[in-house]
């Protein structure tokens, strides 16, 4: 979303901004997609870069909706991926230098298998 409101102007980011999320929060693709198409109806004219982008990457954008027993709230956000992301660059750190660079995936690789031991 934020890649759609880069070409929003600002004072009607918030309402455009409100007027998308309501794709997402659809309990089916079929009805996000209805909303989507009225979305792309009533911007297009003002907005062509915006809604070319949103057009584009709709289809990726809904399939989370596939699979309906998973907690979208969870799904929604990056938060979890930026901690991980965070945790290897801090385990990283610590290195410095590495000699090579399976010396650098083996360290990532045994990090990565231990969270998923942890989730599991």
């Amino acid at each position: 979303m934020r890649n759609l409101l880069v070409h929003i102007p600002h004072k009607e980011k918030e309402s455009f901004a409100a007027k998308l999320k309501q794709i997402w929060y659809q309990p089916d693709q079929e009805s996000a997609k209805r909303v989507a198409l009225l979305v792309i109806q009533e911007y297009r004219d003002r907005f062509p870069q915006a809604i070319a982008l949103l057009e584009e990457g709709l289809e990726d954008s809904l399939q989370f909706l596939a699979f309906p027993h998973l907690d979208q709230r969870k799904i929604s956000s990056t938060n979890s991926l930026e901690r991980i992301h965070k945790e290897i660059r801090r385990r990283t750190r610590v290195v410095g230098i590495f000699p090579t660079t399976d010396s650098y995936l083996r360290l990532v690789t045994s990090y990565l298998i231990e969270y998923t031991k942890r989730l599991g």
